[in-house]
């Protein structure tokens, strides 16, 4: 019996002794989780034996327990580097079509040559899908897809209002506008520009030429005309698709004399921009004016040729305002000039919120949600089943998985630019090594002793 016991101890020794190689063996994996092999002791006794004189039956290995503590944080210069602190696994399939789900704290993903996100092991990484505002469409486990960075340009959106802020130079000369032409500028005071953008995203340069009227019946009047890519479009007020007939003619190109119709800014004695009237003389009472459908040409790229775009003067008809157009008896200023527009966008970057939303970053400025990565939890995490690759499996002991989504409810947050280390105590591993090597031994000396024992009896004669 005694040789059984110490084989017991050796056994369960060896198993310590397994276990902590284990872990120091993964001090550098990351997102493993330590193990700890626990032991119990063994009685074997029947109902006519004495309990008080029993003597052990030796040591069993009753589990070798995986400890779910956190790692720290290392960070990292890769944003689809990830780290969960606090309760969760990232979920993974072996392909984008597999609902067979493998949970890791692993975060090493990457790309693939289909845009994939990806472990090492070449796991699809799964995410719950989003709706346009970055609010996740479903947050159940069965309607994750592969998370997929998009590899296409982000869309472009036609200019439909410009915002021009400036001042008009109240000591200029006046102009005739009859002799307005765009090539040289002694024929009209000032001029600014700015870059537009049609239906499918292709820039055009939108210039205003502003002229002070020489009228001697009118005072602080003055004529704004607009081109696009150097060609005339007509403006219009209230009422879209009605041309006016204040003009200027069109001077030094094919259409010598042509008129273009434009608008007029009104300005007080103090300089405040207090009206404006279309090229028919009816009053624009909110500020805004229309360039009538720009047409082909300047659009000769086969966008909307019906394309509009509005000009907003913010006009304040009760007074001042910081924000209207002035005249002042200073030099012509534009302090903002802004447009809603915006070209084709490529793909410039990535961004991973700690709630897992991905959001994609475009060249234009834009940027947009693309999926949220999912999170799962389970009852009794010590119950999952280990499988290579810093990864487990569901089983009966560990609970069903319970998605969700970070930062919600007890998950963890998803720290973008960083991995989750081993949680392994390389000290501890060593003294534990130390105190294994010991009791294997003790053990080993148990069984060197009985051996002796048996010796001696075999010699009695």
């Amino acid at each position: 019996m005694s040789f059984n016991i110490a084989l017991s101890g050796v056994s369960a020794a060896q198993r310590d002794l397994d276990v902590t190689a284990n872990n120091i063996a993964n001090v550098n994996t990351v997102g493993f989780k330590e193990s700890r092999a626990e032991f119990g002791d063994v009685y074997a006794a029947s109902l006519l034996s004495g309990g008080r004189t029993k003597v052990g039956d030796g040591v069993l290995t009753q589990e070798v327990a995986q400890q779910f503590s956190q790692g720290s944080l290392q960070f990292t210069n890769t944003a689809l580097d990830m780290a969960i602190t606090g309760n969760g696994f990232f979920v993974t399939t072996p392909d984008v079509t597999s609902s067979d789900f493998s949970f890791t704290r692993a975060g090493q993903f990457k790309l693939d040559q289909d845009n994939f996100v990806v472990n090492s092991n070449g796991d699809n990484l799964m995410g719950f899908p989003v709706n346009t505002d970055g609010t996740s469409a479903s947050v159940a486990l069965s309607t994750t897809t592969a998370v997929r960075i998009p590899d296409s340009s982000g869309s472009p959106q036609q200019t439909t209002e410009v915002a021009p802020r400036f001042n008009l130079p109240a000591g200029d000369d006046a102009v005739d506008l009859t002799l307005f032409d765009p090539s040289d500028p002694l024929t009209y005071n000032a001029a600014t520009s700015i870059t537009v953008y049609d239906s499918l995203g292709d820039s055009h340069i939108m210039t205003y030429y502003m002229m002070k009227d020489a009228d001697p019946a009118v005072t602080n009047e003055w004529l704004v005309v607009t081109y696009v890519d150097d060609i005339p479009v007509d403006t219009t007020g209230d009422t879209p698709g009605v041309a006016g007939t204040d003009a200027a003619n069109i001077a030094g190109t094919a259409s010598i004399g042509a008129p273009i119709t434009g608008f007029r800014l009104k300005f007080s004695s103090g300089g405040d921009f207090f009206e404006m009237e279309n090229g028919d003389g009816t009053v624009v009472p909110t500020g805004d004016v229309t360039s009538v459908a720009l047409g082909n040409p300047p659009l000769v790229n086969g966008s909307d040729i019906s394309q509009n775009i509005t000009t907003n003067f913010v006009l304040d008809p009760l007074g001042s305002n910081p924000d209207e157009i002035t005249q002042f008896a200073s030099s012509f200023e534009v302090t903002s000039l802004e447009q809603d527009g915006l070209p084709v966008g490529r793909l410039t970057g990535i961004d991973i919120g700690p709630d897992g939303l991905v959001r994609a970053t475009f060249s234009n400025g834009t940027s947009e949600p693309v999926v949220r990565v999912a999170l799962v939890r389970f009852s009794n995490e010590q119950g999952l089943t280990q499988q290579s690759n810093t990864q487990w499996k569901e089983s009966i002991l560990s609970g069903e998985a319970l998605a969700g989504e970070a930062t919600t409810g007890t998950f963890g947050d998803i720290n973008s630019s960083a991995l989750e280390q081993a949680n392994v105590n390389l000290t501890t591993e060593l003294i534990d090594l130390i105190i294994a090597q010991r009791n294997f031994q003790a053990n080993s000396r148990a069984l060197e002793v009985n051996n002796q024992l048996n010796q001696t009896i075999l010699n009695i004669r």
